[in-house]
């Protein structure tokens, strides 16, 4: 299977799907690439002839095809480029050059990695590679070390290489990622452990969640704040005078948060949000993206009533037009509406966190990062609760 540009007028938009309505095509990763691009320029290396179309083996196995966009034969080193193709997915390589330059390294050495332009440098302990080291990934070192290896066994080379990978205007396209928050200098970082790009998955931004979590517990921070947006982080960051590292852009996925915190526990989170990605959590959503569900504004009436609301002001919440729309009324009223919102967000995240020791809060906040409700600072439970009651539905 070889790999293709995305043609111009099939654009691709914010819904998951394409304006023609064609099935979502999958791409390849920058790892994937750029394995691709330092086969190519050690076979020139060795032969004088860039393969093009050069083929790799992808690491679940299979192989796949790469057109070379740039290539450029010097007296001791070779570049080969190829353009990135994300497939369907909204990534921000899409339709980036990303560049492999081979150079002889000193004999036994194997294969040397170097950052090129626009390729980060590990400058934080936590990540997967060290401090120090250009921000290429284990499996995308895996990969090129084997393509290396096979070119080398092909065509009788030693395969002590210095392998340089650069992303064209990477280091701006990092401003749009969260590599600067992880200690990720200079640049991007060259991802990927399946050489694949499922469309809309959000592998890399769980990811960058995940290792957003690494850092700050290398770093040795006991407290960091999970929020849905730019209002609610800035939110939590004043109230607590949080460092950036404490900071965890979890977006619509706090149950991918929430999972791998279990595992890698720290002392104190807060889960700062907007009201109504708040009541979703706590109508028992984990992926909180509108596509996923509205807000059940029957169970959020039971929930008031619950709580202690008359029954004319329940009867008014299971009428509202908004999650923000039903907690005006209750505020008006003189009724907490959000402070039971984060009451039941706490308990849906404890129930995932149950076991790991971490003391939990949860902070409502309106669009202008007004305080609205809080569940204070509490250690979940050691096992989790029994199943609740979800979207106004009881368990069975």
């Amino acid at each position: 299977m070889k790999s293709t540009l995305w043609q111009p007028g099939q654009a691709r938009d914010i819904a998951g799907s394409v304006n023609d309505a064609r099935p979502l095509r999958r791409g390849w990763t920058t790892g994937a690439c750029a394995t691709a691009a330092a086969k190519a320029a050690y076979a020139a290396r060795l032969t004088g002839i860039f393969p093009d179309p050069v083929t790799i083996t992808l690491p679940g196995g299979g192989d796949v095809a790469f057109a070379l966009a740039e290539t450029v034969l010097g007296a001791d080193f070779a570049i080969a480029g190829v353009v990135k193709d994300a497939g369907d997915d909204p990534d921000v390589t899409h339709g980036a050059l990303i560049r492999a330059r081979v150079s002889p390294a000193t004999p036994g050495a194997g294969v040397v990695f170097r950052a090129g332009p626009g390729v980060g440098m590990v400058t934080r302990p936590g990540l997967p590679i060290p401090p120090g080291e250009p921000a290429i990934n284990p499996v995308p070192r895996r990969m090129i070390r084997a393509a290396i290896a096979d070119i080398a066994a092909r065509y009788g080379g030693a395969g002590d290489v210095v392998v340089e990978i650069g992303i064209e205007n990477g280091a701006k396209l990092a401003e749009k990622t969260l590599n600067p928050r992880l200690g990720i200098q200079g640049g991007l970082s060259v991802l990927g452990t399946t050489g694949i790009v499922i469309p809309y998955s959000c592998a890399a931004w769980i990811a960058s969640i995940q290792r957003g979590i690494d850092v700050a517990r290398a770093a040795g921070i006991a407290h960091i704040a999970g929020a849905t947006g730019r209002t609610s982080e800035a939110a939590v960051q004043r109230l607590y005078d949080l460092p950036e590292m404490a900071l965890i852009d979890m977006g619509d996925f706090v149950g991918g948060m929430l999972k791998y915190l279990r595992h890698h526990p720290v002392p104190r989170l807060s889960i700062a949000g907007g009201i109504a990605k708040l009541v979703k959590l706590g109508q028992g959503r984990l992926d909180l993206h509108a596509k996923r569900g509205l807000v059940d504004f029957a169970a959020l009436a039971a929930l008031a009533a619950r709580a202690g609301a008359p029954a004319a002001l329940a009867a008014r919440l299971a009428g509202a037009e908004t999650a923000l729309h039903a907690e005006t009324i209750a505020r008006e009223a003189g009724f907490a509406l959000a402070d039971a919102i984060a009451g039941a967000a706490w308990a849906v995240a404890a129930s995932v966190l149950a076991g790991s020791g971490i003391a939990l809060e949860i902070l409502v906040f309106d669009r202008e990062g007004g305080l609205r409700g809080r569940a204070p600072f509490a250690p979940v439970p050691a096992m989790p609760a029994p199943a609740m009651p979800i979207h106004g539905v009881p368990s069975r």
